[in-house]
């Protein structure tokens, strides 16, 4: 089940009730790229490192 768009609603404290969504107020998931990036480029270091230690 989705809960972002519940039916269940969260009050603002104006006596009306907002969704999910709306209740949150900010954006998620902004430093995901960043994870991504970064754990790629510490993956291909650490495969062209062992790859450099085996050839020897």
């Amino acid at each position: 089940m989705d809960r972002t768009d519940s039916d269940f609603g969260q009050r603002d404290g104006s006596g009306n009730e907002v969704s999910t969504t709306e209740a949150r107020q900010g954006v998620t998931g902004t430093g995901t790229r960043y994870v991504l990036h970064i754990g790629l480029a510490l993956a291909v270091i650490a495969l062209a490192i062992i790859y450099f230690v085996m050839m020897r």
